[in-house]
């Protein structure tokens, strides 16, 4: 089967995310005959996502139909689909200063992208803009299914569904990769012969079930027995806290130190922190260092050769939609309603989804362990003032947000950082 629709991708002018979609829909049999609509705000970049995407339909004559615009208002009409994946730039720099500036008074986060000030910092730059796009989904496209792939996921995914709760949205994430790579190595068994469960918050979650798929035999105890030998070893990733939380609180978390660490007061004194400084030195040369490669292709008429599948499931969420397929997909991002029972409902959380006709649904996970919810209360409770903090533009609820971050320890150094921030970042972020 083939179906005509119209999907958009917002922030297009990333190589990484443009190329690799718009790979992923190219490579579906379902979607042969829709539109893909390249929005950014960033003209250069978009050229040259086009160029290549449009040289790839034309060498493999595929039945797409390509277009790009600048203008939010035109990508948006009669679409179908939106996949976001927008960031302000220059996105390292302000990555670096959500980063150091807190350090600088004392704060001991350990990375400063998702949780803690820097995930706050984070969160006040990059939600205004997402909260508008969504503002012209509602107003141009009400039935499209909005598909978000930017961080702070849980803070921007919990923003839009206070402020438009009637629009349909899902949020994105690979980390649940890291356990499709962990559990094969710990248990000796394909990935493919494991039944597992997982779920939390976006960048802060667990593995809550393992089982093996012919014998239904539960494989817990065997993680419990090898996982701290296992990561006693790994030396690629930042794993100590991984190791610790699962010996300490009997679950195996799927993200590395450098992103569990980021919503524990104690993360710091735990994590492998060199280890995740190294991984962030080694992201962004990776991602500094493959864009002028891409560009470079690209220039020389090569772009055709970049467009190619990732692993990312925006396109089969939107084939399984299609096709009414009731898969299961492993994480997706969705409001709390009642899907974990021992968290607040005005949560977005990350769970198992059935995906087919009638949407994205759920897979309810119930209590959460005692001692994980409680660690994930307490970030319920900053998720809660952060959002409120980017809704009403207050600067006195952003320093409460602050001081209510567990990860925060000084009153005074919290009224510090978010001062400079303010005035470092005033082109970003506005309070009042």
């Amino acid at each position: 089967m083939s179906s005509k629709e119209k999907i958009v991708l917002t922030g297009a002018g990333s190589l990484q995310f443009g190329l690799g979609t718009v790979g992923n829909i190219l490579a579906s049999e379902v979607l042969r005959g829709s539109t893909i609509t390249l929005h950014d705000i960033d003209q250069k970049s978009l050229d040259m996502v086009y160029q290549s995407c449009q040289s790839a339909i034309d060498k493999k004559k595929l039945d797409f139909t390509l277009e790009t615009t600048t203008s939010r208002s035109d990508a948006l009409k009669n679409a179908t689909f939106i996949i976001n994946s927008i960031e302000v730039t220059p996105r390292f720099e302000l990555w670096e200063m959500d980063f150091n500036i807190p350090r600088k008074f004392g704060n001991k986060q350990v990375y400063g992208e998702n949780g803690g000030p820097g995930g706050f910092f984070h969160s006040l730059r990059v939600i205004p803009p997402i909260l508008e796009i969504c503002s012209d989904v509602q107003k141009i496209c009400p039935n499209a299914l909005f598909i978000n792939f930017s961080n702070p996921m849980s803070r921007v995914c919990l923003a839009i569904k206070r402020k438009f709760p009637s629009l349909k949205f899902v949020g994105l994430c690979h980390a649940i990769a890291a356990a499709q790579i962990y559990l094969p190595q710990l248990l000796g068994v394909p990935f493919s012969k494991l039944k597992i469960k997982a779920g939390g918050l976006n960048h802060f979650a667990a593995v809550l079930e393992v089982k093996y798929r012919d014998s239904g035999k539960d494989a817990y105890p065997e993680i419990r027995k090898k996982g701290p030998e296992y990561f006693r070893k790994i030396t690629a990733f930042d794993v100590d806290l991984v190791k610790y939380m699962l010996e300490k609180f009997g679950y195996l978390f799927y993200t590395p130190d450098s992103h569990i660490g980021e919503y524990i007061q104690w993360g710091w004194e735990v994590a492998d922190f060199e280890k995740g400084q190294e991984f962030y030195r080694l992201y962004k040369a990776t991602t500094l260092s493959t864009g002028d490669t891409m560009r470079s292709l690209i220039k020389r008429g090569k772009g055709a050769r970049l467009v190619r599948p990732d692993p990312e499931r925006a396109i089969p969420i939107i084939e399984g939609i299609l096709t009414n397929s009731n898969h299961e997909e492993l994480t997706v991002n969705l409001p709390n309603e009642d899907i974990i029972t021992n968290l607040p409902r005005d949560l977005v959380v990350e769970c198992p989804g059935i995906i087919n006709k009638d949407g994205i649904h759920p897979v309810k996970l119930g209590d959460y362990p005692k001692g994980l919810a409680g660690l994930l209360r307490n970030q319920a409770s900053v998720q809660d003032l952060v959002v409120e903090a980017v809704l009403t533009k207050s600067k006195d609820i952003a320093l409460q947000a602050l001081l209510v971050d567990p990860v925060v320890d000084s009153a005074t150094q919290a009224e510090k950082m978010l001062d400079e921030i303010l005035r470092l970042q005033s082109d970003y972020i506005q309070l009042e």
